[in-house]
């Protein structure tokens, strides 16, 4: 069966088979059999997914065992903490600052972030350099909202009035180049901030705040699939979301 992910990959990368068998310094019928299906050596398969920008478990998804994909996974776990006010503030500062290419964040409210002025002129700063910043937070009117005000019994309208403050508090970024803010109205099981390859996940856990819940800090490791788990659940949380306006 075609590989149809490659061949969207090459396509999207601007590269014919060929330029990518000159690159890889191998016979053009090689990349030519990895197109129509023929899963290439594990160092190739790391060589191409480098040069697509792409993993290459999303590339060959089945060229591992489930064994190792489960070894690999775990080698992207950087470190546990019991609570996300366990991770310290210099990793959430030097997290955000090697940041290149790309910084996500989906959260209900997030004011632990909105309140750190260094972290929101980080944003801002990251943007002027290219970094594109992409905000997804909770809409304080969907019914989400409400449940988790009923479930952790913090009263009505408390979280609602979170949000809403850290919307006020994120306004000087709002129109600022490479800064997108959406808000969502799903029902959240992390929260997630995502510098590049880097990942810090908040889990939620039922009738717990965000902040006495456990946290991971990830890296992507080639093969693993636990970030690339993250990444899927931002994007299709992203795609659902509603633009704010700058203004609003």
């Amino acid at each position: 069966m075609p590989n149809e992910r490659l061949r969207a990959a090459l396509l999207k990368n601007g590269l014919t088979p060929a330029q990518l068998a000159q690159r890889l310094q191998v016979d053009v019928k090689t990349v030519e059999r990895w197109i129509a299906g023929r899963a290439p050596y594990r160092k190739y398969r790391y060589a191409v997914g480098t040069l697509l920008g792409t993993d290459e478990s999303y590339l060959w998804p089945g060229a591992l065992t489930r064994e190792e994909v489960a070894a690999v996974s775990g080698s992207e776990i950087i470190t546990l903490y019991p609570h996300r006010w366990a991770v310290p503030r210099d990793v959430w500062a030097q997290h955000f600052a090697d940041a290149k290419q790309e910084i996500d964040m989906l959260t209900m409210a997030g004011l632990f972030i909105a309140e750190d002025s260094g972290t929101v002129r980080a944003f801002r700063e990251k943007a002027e350099a290219g970094v594109q910043v992409r905000l997804l937070i909770s809409n304080p009117d969907s019914p989400a909202v409400t449940l988790r005000e009923r479930e952790e019994d913090t009263g009505p309208g408390v979280v609602a009035s979170r949000i809403r403050n850290v919307l006020a508090l994120l306004r000087p970024l709002r129109g600022v180049p490479g800064i997108e803010f959406r808000l969502h109205d799903a029902c959240l099981y992390t929260s997630i901030f995502r510098a590049d390859h880097d990942m810090i996940v908040n889990t939620h856990v039922y009738g717990v705040a965000g902040s006495n819940a456990p946290a991971m800090h990830l890296r992507r490791v080639p093969g693993g699939d636990m970030v690339s788990l993250y990444e899927e659940s931002f994007e299709n949380i992203w795609a659902s979301a509603e633009p704010l306006e700058s203004g609003a």
